[in-house]
Formats: structure tokens, sequence, C-alpha cells
């Protein structure tokens, strides 16, 4: 009898389901969209309630549409946007502040402070550079400005985690409160050396330790479904950070293996096997902890790339669709000097300026819309250069190809222009969501669906490979050209 996985895979913008078989296989998938909320410029916030409510429905429609019931399906994987935000009710379940998404800067002046007295520690113990972008600052946050919560928290009431905590807690009816090393390892709460939440950067955060989920493997049980969500109890069994998940899905499971993730920011992980790398301007991060093992990554992560593509079809309506942006991109020969820093709200790795902002330049009487769209998928390759080359430098590690997923890797001309000026060839899967069957690896190992690591490899589905075309003289004028460019938004 054939044996499926549920891959519950929560993003930014949307909530998605995707059924495997036994030889992961796509059998059905669903999404749902929900909401950003902009309560003031630079603040980002989801409600949780949608959150939950748009994956629910879409876990229930891609069942519906594989037509299994929940005793054929032998695990659910859970796979999230990372340090975005929860603190909830113990008792009731209810949320005591909206979201905080990873995005989110209104703690920029908190974490100046923080980084200014604890910045070498934090980076010690954690392998993050303290900002905004990470779970803490934003729990304090919420802590320090909802009334009443400090002493709740205090007093055991309250409870905080990131997307993944929050669905395996609602999934379960309240009955457990879990993480997995992954997403632990983005909170600047946690210490990736020992593998616990570490009493002094609680102390540092003023986070009660009562709040916190406990930290299971990536792959391993973590409790079954309340029986009246799909009519079954059913097991979640994997759980791991959006972009761990990306790099699992991928089988880049050897040291020195490369991914880039292009989605509604750009995430380039990669493995450097059972210890941590320590970088200046990278992340040093933990991929997954199977086995009582951990694997560790280093990591460079951009805030705006596919954002910059919805900003030009939501913000200044010159395309209507995403893809439109590829046909415009292509019908000029050239960017005519035309470059867009997409710096929304700050630049990540491995500038980490978060008070520059976006502009682009270059701008002529003869600019189109087309020379706008071209800059804003070119700025994506940029800003992937960018974190490459530092992550060459600083890991000592060379890069043979890239293997790339998410939405935005759909795009032919962005894939062909990455290749061009990294110089070596982007491998893409036909099924580019490897996100979500990261998540279904890893279910599916603690499900005993497979034996192995390495019987993961002969799943590989079949890719599209862009191999470089560009010269170099013509790569060296265009970075040439961007690095102008990102030196007018830069503030520090």
């Amino acid at each position: 009898m054939t044996r499926y996985l549920l891959a519950l895979d929560e993003g930014t913008t949307s909530a998605r389901a995707i059924v495997y078989d036994d030889d992961a296989n796509v059998v059905a998938m669903a999404h749902r969209e929900f909401a950003q909320l902009y309560p003031k410029p630079g603040w980002v916030e989801h409600n949780p309630e949608e959150l939950w409510m748009a994956q629910l429905a879409a876990a229930k429609e891609a069942l519906d549409i594989a037509n299994i019931e929940p005793s054929m399906v032998s695990a659910i994987g859970v796979t999230n946007q990372r340090e975005t935000t929860v603190i909830w009710d113990k008792e009731t379940g209810a949320p005591i502040y909206n979201a905080i998404v990873w995005q989110c800067r209104r703690t920029s002046e908190m974490v100046e402070q923080i980084k200014n007295n604890h910045g070498a520690l934090i980076k010690e113990k954690t392998g993050l550079v303290p900002d905004s972008y990470f779970s803490a600052p934003k729990a304090k946050w919420i802590l320090d400005n909802v009334p009443g919560a400090h002493e709740r928290s205090e007093r055991g009431e309250l409870l905080l985690g990131t997307v993944d905590s929050y669905l395996i807690y609602r999934l379960t009816g309240g009955l457990v409160h879990a993480t997995d090393p992954s997403n632990a390892s983005r909170t600047l709460l946690y210490n990736i050396h020992k593998g616990i939440w570490d009493p002094e950067l609680l102390e540092i955060f003023k986070v009660p330790d009562s709040m916190l989920p406990e930290v299971k493997p990536s792959s391993g049980f973590m409790g079954y479904t309340d029986p009246s969500i799909f009519g079954g109890a059913v097991p979640i069994a994997g759980c791991a950070g959006d972009q761990q998940a990306a790099l699992f899905g991928h089988n880049a499971t050897q040291p020195g293996d490369f991914k880039c993730t292009y989605g509604t920011g750009n995430f380039l992980l990669m493995n450097t096997g059972k210890k941590p790398v320590a970088s200046e301007r990278l992340l040093t991060t933990v991929a997954w902890g199977i086995d009582g093992e951990t694997t560790y990554a280093l990591e460079g992560s951009v805030f705006t790339t596919g954002a910059a593509i919805q900003w030009l079809r939501d913000g200044l309506g010159i395309i209507g669709s995403a893809e439109e942006s590829e046909t415009l991109a292509e019908s000029i020969q050239g960017n005519d000097g035309v470059y867009m820093v997409p710096a929304f709200t700050g630049l990540g790795a491995p500038h980490w300026d978060q008070y520059a902002r976006g502009a682009i330049t270059g701008l002529t009487r003869g600019s189109t819309r087309a020379h706008i769209a071209r800059a804003a998928l070119e700025s994506i390759a940029y800003q992937t250069y960018d974190l490459v080359d530092s992550m060459r430098r600083d890991s000592g590690y060379g890069i043979n190809n890239l293997r790339v997923d998410g939405g935005a890797a759909r795009n032919g001309f962005l894939m062909q222009f990455q290749s061009d000026l990294l110089g070596v060839p982007v491998v893409r899967p036909i099924m580019v969501e490897a996100t979500a069957r990261g998540a279904a690896y890893l279910a599916g190992l603690a499900a005993d669906i497979w034996d192995s690591i390495d019987d993961l490899s002969k799943l590989d589905s079949k890719v599209d490979v862009f191999t470089p075309t560009m010269t170099p003289n013509t790569r060296e004028g265009l970075l040439a050209g961007w690095r102008s460019a990102l030196g007018k938004t830069l503030i520090h």
C-alpha cells in the first residue's frame, strides 16, 4: 500500500500544503494567501489566527484533492518562515499581539543598544549578528509594549514561539509546545554549540524560560494532531525552518553543498558539516538536528528580492503579473546603466545596514518600464552574487554549481543572469518547491518510509541547467555598476 506524507509550508505571503507519495512524487497541493499588515513604516505583521486558518484550509484541500484518509498519511512535516514571532495565552491559545514578521524593523533602536553592549557575546553563542530580523527583539518588544505581558510571562501564563511552534501547538490542540534546532537557532536565544536555550541570552532579552518551546529533533516524533482537525490523529514527525528544509530538500547534505531559495527574500545556505564555521559578515546557523547529531550551515539572507517584483506589480503598477517582468526584461538588450537597490527594509548580509533605503539609479529620459523591471530582476542576482562571494572568501570553499528553488527561480531570465554573474551552472529542479520537499523528507525519515539520508539521493527530480555565457569583461562592468549603485544607499 502506498504511504503518504503531508508537508505544511507556512510562508511569508501564503500557506501551502503538499501531499507526497512514498517515492516523493507530488500527489496534490493547495495554497491559501494571507495578508501582510503594515501598521507603520518599516513595521510588518501577520494575524496569527489568519496564518492558522490559511494553513488548515490548504491542508484540508490538499487531502481532499489527493482523496486519501488521515490513516493513510504516515506523517506530517512542518516548515515555516523563520524568525517571525508569536506570543500567545497558554490556556486559550489566543495571541496577545499580532505575529511580528521577520522583515519588521521596529526594534532597530533596541537592537543597536543590545548590539553595542552584548554583540560579541551574542555572535559567539548564536552565530548570528544581532539584528531586528531575529526573534528575540520581537519578543521583547511585545512583552514591553502589551500591558501586563511581562507579569503574565513571569507567572507562566504565556508561550513564545516561531511560526512552527504556533502551528504545532494548534495542530495538537494545545498539547505540544515544540520547535526544532533549525528554528531555535534563529531566535538569538539558542546556544548553537551547546544545543540549549541559553540563560545569559534569556536575561539580556528578559524572556522567561517557561515561555519557550521544547527543542526536538528536526526528524522525529513531535506529537499527534488533534483528531477533530483531519478526522483522525496524524503524527507530526518533521520540522525545519524554510531555508534549512530547502537545503535538505535539495539533498545538499554534504559539507560544501550550496543552495539558494528565491522567495520574498533570498537565502543562500552552505552545508558546513558537523562543526560551525565562524564568519564576520555571514550567519552561522543550525541546518538540522537528526539522530542526536547537529549539522551546521553558513547563511546569507537578503531581505527584499521577490518582494521587489511584487512592488513593481502592486506598488508601481508597471506589471500585471510577476511573469510579465521576465518578458519586459528580455525586451531590451541590456540594462543601459539602470540599477535598482531594493533596500526597502534595510540591507541584510553581507552588508547588514538596517538604515539603508532603496534606490533606482541611472535613469534617463530614454528609460522605460522595461528598464525598471530588468533592474529589479538583476538586483536579485547581484545581491546573491555578493553573498556567494562573501561565503567563498570566508569559508574557503569553492562553488561548482548553485542549486536553486522558490517562486522567483521559475524566472528563466533571472536564472540565466545569475549563472552569468557567478560563472557556474545554476541547477533548478523541475519541481522547484524544495522547501516542502525537505519537510516531507524529514517526516518520511522519522516514519521509516526511507531508511537513511543516503536513500533520499535516489529520489532526485529532473533538473534544468543554466550555464554561463557572459564574457568576464561584461561581468566585471555590470558588477562595477552595481557596486556604485549600492554605495549610494549604504548609511553605515
